[in-house]
């Protein structure tokens, strides 16, 4: 067992910190001394692990507490999520760390600001969120699943990289194309049959995770062909332009 102090210095989150997340019962030491003092053991600490990863997925503290009392609570689902989301960090700050190096060597001779873009880690962010129900989304594809079988579940994935593949077959053309933009339409359709309303801000938030690296997007370029999560969005942003 550790007092809050030990908590504080182990994990550099201050005493103060600590005191209002047993405040609000997001985590509760396991024990409280004769003399008064919080104490916490290690089941504490795998908790307060959980409650930082999800920080870093920027929720409130209201959410957080919200998803690690839900029974659906997936630990594993909620560090693959991290993962993803550190490295789209990772890659954002490689990309400002490049811009300032090259002003830094040759001055400024082209305002390029692609470097300040974030939308890719707050789509990400977006779609972790919804996942834990947290969206009407998320809610409508909790009652649309509450039927499936292990065998309905199987279908659909296969179903959906098969989706996937086409777009793979024509990634060559143009976004634009006719045919890509029917296959746009095609996985706007699917997503609203057999998970929830596929709104344009949706799809496009989808698009955004498609290609924005990370296991998702090498999994879909796997299925169709290198390029395939990047084509898929490029087409999904001609579609909500022009819906």
């Amino acid at each position: 067992m550790r007092t809050v102090n030990e908590v504080s210095r182990l994990t550099g989150v201050s005493v103060r910190t600590l005191h209002h997340y047993d405040a609000i019962g997001l985590l509760k030491p396991t024990a409280v001394s004769e003399a008064g003092y919080r104490l916490y053991d290690d089941a504490d600490l795998v908790q307060l692990q959980q409650i930082l990863l999800f920080r870093e997925l920027e929720f409130p503290l209201k959410e957080i507490k919200g998803i690690l009392e839900s029974p659906n609570f997936d630990r594993n689902l909620a560090l693959e999520q991290q993962i993803t989301l550190l490295t789209l960090k990772k890659e954002h700050l490689e990309n400002l760390i490049d811009l300032a190096r090259g002003i830094q060597m040759i001055g400024v001779n082209k305002l390029d600001f692609t470097a300040f873009d974030t939308s890719k880690i707050d789509a990400y962010a977006a779609e972790a969120k919804a996942r834990y129900g947290q969206t009407a989304e998320y809610q409508e594809f909790l009652q649309k699943s509450q039927g499936y079988t292990k065998e309905d579940v199987q279908r659909i994935t296969v179903q959906m990289m098969a989706i996937m593949a086409e777009f793979g077959e024509m990634r060559e053309k143009s976004p634009s194309s006719q045919q890509a933009q029917a296959q746009v339409k095609k996985l706007r359709d699917f997503i609203t049959e057999y998970f929830y309303s596929c709104s344009d801000a949706t799809l496009l938030g989808l698009g955004r995770m498609y290609a924005g690296g990370g296991r998702l997007t090498e999994n879909i370029d796997k299925t169709g062909g290198e390029g395939t999560g990047e084509f898929i969005y490029q087409a999904i942003s001609v579609y909500c332009r022009e819906q």
